[in-house]
């Protein structure tokens, strides 16, 4: 096929050749621009000029001053640069892609990589489940009540505006400077798009199935039930999936409030430390989280709202929704309840812990149902 006429379809072959083209174009790109940024430096023969890095430290060892420690560096690279006689290559602004690759054995053994990723997995994760919560319970009283439109919908579109990165100080006063503060500075920088977002998909639900329902006699809640939420959820899901970058940029921004661990710390630490190969490490590592949680929102969009993708829902849909709503409705509640009854932590989450692996159950026999079905169809 010609490549480029406007809005062309690729064929898979070509998709995948084209992508690896590109992603080796990429590699060479990097690689010239990091050669190009690349100096020399002194080699200090019994001198290590590696920071340390100051996650984790023992609170009852001697504690380090990095910014001195850091002077005290500079001082020494100086002085050793006018007498060196041998240098060593070395990548002040761009590391190459090796030096990246090379770099996370040190990350996952010394800096507790997968403990950090996972603890900022899990504040992503409690800000996304309380801020679609909120958005969805707000959005569709504004949107489908006129009363609360006229009272609160010119507010909400003004959220969008407040510059949130301003706003950390106001959320330390309020929450404190521990998890408590950044989970509800992410919750909040998800709802000021979200919520908005919500009545707008309101607004979009077709007429002909509203007068449908009304035809058919139904009541307010009917509707709501059957026409509003489907139509509404439907479309959301796509924006839910879009958020997800912004909810990655806000939780690091929360976590270099207070470098008490998580990869924003982390990052900000190695980016003081001039380990710059780290700090691209650990981008690579966001990225491919975030993939991951695309992959994982469109599969429940997929599931929940099979009509999207497929003409007619085959067997094994219902398993799979049912583990989806168990895992994410228990969720849900494990996280209302810790906020209410803070002494029900270890208990508590066990249960949810039970309750989601039979979720998780549900949707693995549903997934070999739908599998199943297919191949037979072949």
């Amino acid at each position: 096929m010609n490549l480029f006429k406007l809005r062309g379809k690729l064929t898979r072959s070509q998709d995948l050749i084209l992508g690896i083209i590109g992603f080796l174009i990429f590699i060479a790109i990097w690689w010239i621009a990091a050669e190009a940024f690349s100096t020399q430096k002194p080699i200090i023969e019994g001198f290590n000029n590696r920071l340390p890095s100051s996650l984790n430290l023992d609170p009852d060892g001697p504690q380090i001053n990095q910014d001195s420690l850091a002077r005290a560096i500079a001082l020494q690279d100086s002085l050793a640069f006018a007498n060196a006689t041998e240098f060593e290559k070395v990548y002040p602004v761009l590391p190459p892609p090796p030096a990246v690759v090379q770099s996370y054995p040190e990350l996952f053994t010394k800096d507790n990589l997968p403990v950090e990723a996972l603890r900022s997995i899990w504040l992503n994760i409690q800000g996304y489940f309380w801020a679609i919560s909120i958005s969805l319970v707000f959005g569709f009283i504004i949107g489908l009540y006129p009363l609360f439109r006229g009272l609160f919908s010119k507010q909400t579109n003004a959220l969008r505006y407040l510059p949130l990165t301003a706003l950390t100080g106001v959320f330390i006063l309020w929450f404190g400077i521990e998890d408590e503060m950044k989970i509800a500075f992410l919750a909040f920088g998800i709802i000021v798009y979200l919520l908005p977002v919500v009545v707008q998909r309101i607004d979009e639900v077709e007429s002909v199935y509203l007068k449908t329902v009304f035809t058919l006699g139904a009541t307010d809640w009917q509707t709501i039930r059957s026409v509003y939420i489907p139509a509404v959820m439907s479309k959301l899901m796509d924006d839910i999936r879009v958020l997800t970058a912004i909810s990655w940029t806000y939780i690091i921004i929360a976590e270099l409030l207070n470098r008490a661990g998580g990869i924003g710390s982390l990052i900000f630490i190695k980016a003081r430390q001039g380990q710059l190969e780290k700090v691209f490490a650990i981008l690579f590592i966001i990225i491919l989280i975030g993939f991951f949680q695309d992959r994982i929102f469109m599969f429940i969009d997929r599931r929940l709202f099979p009509h999207k993708y497929v003409k007619t829902a085959n067997v094994g849909y219902k398993e799979s929704q049912f583990g989806i709503f168990a895992v994410l409705g228990v969720t849900l509640l494990g996280l209302i309840l810790s906020a209410m009854f803070s002494g029900f932590g270890t208990t508590l989450w066990w249960g949810v812990g039970l309750i989601a692996i039979a979720g998780l159950l549900f949707i693995g026999l549903g997934e070999f149902k739908i599998f199943s079905a297919s191949r037979v169809k072949e």
